[in-house]
């Protein structure tokens, strides 16, 4: 709605409409430079290219459209000049449209498959990355997902939140590889930990059933190549009433915390083994416990964050990022965090991100 007392503007069309018209400014052009330069220079021969660029971006009939009209251009410049050629630029104006009306065809093939796909990669999403709760009793929550890829909708980063008996338990992790396979072991530890949160009263227990979830996907779903299929993890759980949180880490980058504008890392003492590895390092796994105040704000995140590069190599200060936050909800701090990102990595992200916020109230 336009506001009174606003002048009103005409909408400019935007790159993409002018893209979208290419082909017909192609024509135009041409026949232009046809009609106006001698005959010798013979510009009416370019007009197949016309129906051959609309191939790239228009449906079938809008191709064929084009190209009829090319042709009847031609036959129009041939009854202003008889020696252009007619019969050997129309032939080809002929053939290049049916040849660009099968690659159209052909085109909208695929996007109708890519699309198909696509809805596939939601769905897929929806099971290993579903929405987070905003809010579980006093605490705030909010999550941030970005994929390094434009095309893809999910890669090997993962979390989850649930609310069980003991508190509410927090999940963050990434899987080591691309694809496919890292997808399919991400919703195997997610879905582990999904159960084993309610189940277990003890976190080290639900680590060892995240390892042994892992284990048995890389087991039935080995990895390509020489190296090893492994996820780091860090797993968080917040008592109902706050006052503190608990750590296990498992090889994962360890978690920010803001306490009135002064940031705190949250280094494990003892590091656990990452999943997939402790049958090889031993599991013995270490819970460590730290302040937990009303106000305070938490950052779990994956290493696509603090490993974002701007264009002279040196990684996003992630740490000092957060010192300079105001205390804002969870879900500003990171509309903020994926602004500064991407401004500083110029919108290139070499790896995927993930993280969760999460924000203690007093009431």
């Amino acid at each position: 709605m336009i506001e009174p007392g606003r002048p009103r503007f005409r909408r400019r069309p935007g790159p993409g409409t002018l893209v979208r018209l290419s082909p017909v400014i192609l024509t135009v052009v041409i026949a232009s430079l046809a009609y106006t330069t001698p005959p010798e220079l013979a510009f009416s021969r370019l007009l197949p290219a016309a129906p051959a660029l609309a191939a790239a971006m228009w449906p079938v009939l809008p191709t064929v459209l084009l190209g009829t009209v090319c042709l009847l251009l031609m036959i129009g410049l041939s009854l202003v000049f008889p020696d252009l050629g007619t019969w050997w630029t129309a032939a080809g104006i002929i053939a290049v449209t049916v040849a660009a009306a099968y690659g159209s065809h052909v085109r909208l093939q695929r996007e109708r498959t890519l699309f198909q796909v696509r809805l596939v990669a939601d769905a897929a999403q929806q099971v290993v990355l579903s929405p987070l709760p905003r809010r579980i009793g006093r605490i705030e929550i909010e999550s941030l997902y970005l994929a390094a890829a434009a095309e893809a909708r999910i890669g090997g980063d993962f979390y989850e939140v649930v609310d069980t008996p003991y508190g509410v338990r927090l999940l963050i992790g990434d899987v080591r590889g691309k694809g496919l396979p890292a997808v399919g072991a991400a919703a195997a530890i997610v879905n582990a930990f999904r159960e084993a949160a309610y189940g277990e009263t003890d976190m080290i227990d639900v680590a060892r059933r995240l390892d042994a979830s892992s284990t048995r996907y890389n087991a039935g779903f080995p990895p390509e190549g020489p190296m090893e299929r492994f996820a780091t993890a860090l797993l968080a759980e917040i008592p109902h009433e706050g006052r503190h949180i608990d750590i296990l880490n498992c090889g994962h980058p360890p978690p920010l915390l803001l306490n009135r504008g002064k940031v705190s890392v949250l280094e494990s003492a003892t590091p656990s083994p990452l999943l997939s590895l402790a049958e090889l390092i031993g599991d013995h796994y270490n819970v460590d416990t730290f302040d937990f105040a009303p106000g305070d704000l938490l950052l779990l995140y994956t290493d696509g964050i603090a490993e974002a590069r701007a264009r002279d190599g040196e990684f996003f200060p992630l740490a000092a990022w957060m010192s300079r936050q105001p205390p804002t909800p969870p879900r500003e701090l990171l509309t903020a965090l994926h602004r500064d990102l991407l401004r500083y990595s110029r919108g290139r992200l070499d790896d995927d991100i993930a993280a969760i916020a999460v924000r203690l109230c007093t009431s």
